[in-house]
């Protein structure tokens, strides 16, 4: 599977935060967790490709009530950096945090949260998930990373266990710069293609995956509803890694346009300071 950073996933967690706050009015979770429990004391939630916990710190605090959460990830440093993750999110809020033997205890003003972790490798052993213990499904940023087979694949172990999903920032393929250059549409379509390519999980859907998973999801007989939450990025750090990224990513995907490439980079990195980007991104809720 892709590997991804610390850092990486720090600097974009800002981002992803103000994205999500956006489709928030579009998705109740309260009224999705109450229906979900059915009276039951606590609700339980299973985070896939769980990185250092964002998905949990965006979720928890608006599902409210108890909830037991299992967050899987096949990267081991990046579970062991869950604590500490954690632990400075809640002093920031001011929520209680305790480490008892096996899991983590975090407690808000009105909601609360067991936190218990698996290593588990989703692409070579998706069968050890377990997902009869979890009433909802949750990632964030996966979907566009996985090939439509593993995504069948994941979406019969949900069916079979009927779990409602929650899918956050998946890309959808719309990018916009602002100002626009001569170069930008070629870039982004060799970008494009960079993410159609095998991240670990087979061909990529890339900005496809939100198309197909309402098209598998709907056929198996879920209400799904989509809800935008794009980025908009004007801050110099996160603009300037992305066109690095991007301009990296280009370039691999055709070599024989390094040019081209190095050209835009340099254009855009020129303008960063005044740049201002849109990365198109849906979240999805599925339940039965």
């Amino acid at each position: 599977m892709t590997g991804f950073s610390t850092d990486w996933l720090a600097l974009r967690e800002p981002f992803d935060r103000a994205a999500r706050e956006a489709s928030a009015a579009a998705l109740d979770l309260g009224v999705l967790a109450l229906r979900l429990r059915a009276g039951a004391p606590m609700l339980r939630v299973l985070d896939l490709a769980c990185g250092t916990g964002a998905n949990l710190r965006e979720l928890a605090p608006r599902l409210g009530g108890s909830q037991r959460w299992l967050l899987v990830d096949h990267d081991p440093r990046l579970l062991a950096a869950l604590p500490e993750a954690f632990g400075a999110w809640a002093r920031a809020q001011g929520f209680a945090l305790r480490a008892d033997a096996d899991c983590l205890r975090i407690e808000g003003p009105d909601w609360d949260a067991e936190v218990r972790t698996r290593c588990i490798d989703l692409v070579m052993a998706l069968d050890a998930v377990p997902f009869d213990e979890a009433q909802l499904v949750t990632a964030s940023a996966l979907l566009d990373l996985v090939s439509a087979s593993w995504l069948d694949a994941l979406l019969v172990h949900m069916r079979a266990v009927n779990a409602a999903m929650l899918f956050a920032l998946n890309v959808d393929g719309r990018v916009n710069w602002e100002p626009a250059i001569a170069a930008d549409a070629q870039v982004h379509e060799l970008f494009a293609a960079h993410q159609r390519r095998d991240k670990g999980f087979g061909a990529a859907l890339g900005g496809e995956a939100v198309a197909l998973a309402v098209a598998r999801m709907e056929a198996m007989g879920y209400d799904v509803m989509l809800a935008q939450s794009d980025w908009r990025i004007e801050e110099p750090a996160m603009l300037r890694a992305m066109v690095e990224g991007t301009a990296a990513a280009a370039v691999e995907q055709e070599p024989a346009a390094h040019a081209l490439v190095r050209a835009w980079k340099s254009q855009r990195l020129a303008l960063v300071e005044r740049n201002c980007l849109c990365v198109g991104h849906r979240d999805i809720l599925a339940t039965l």
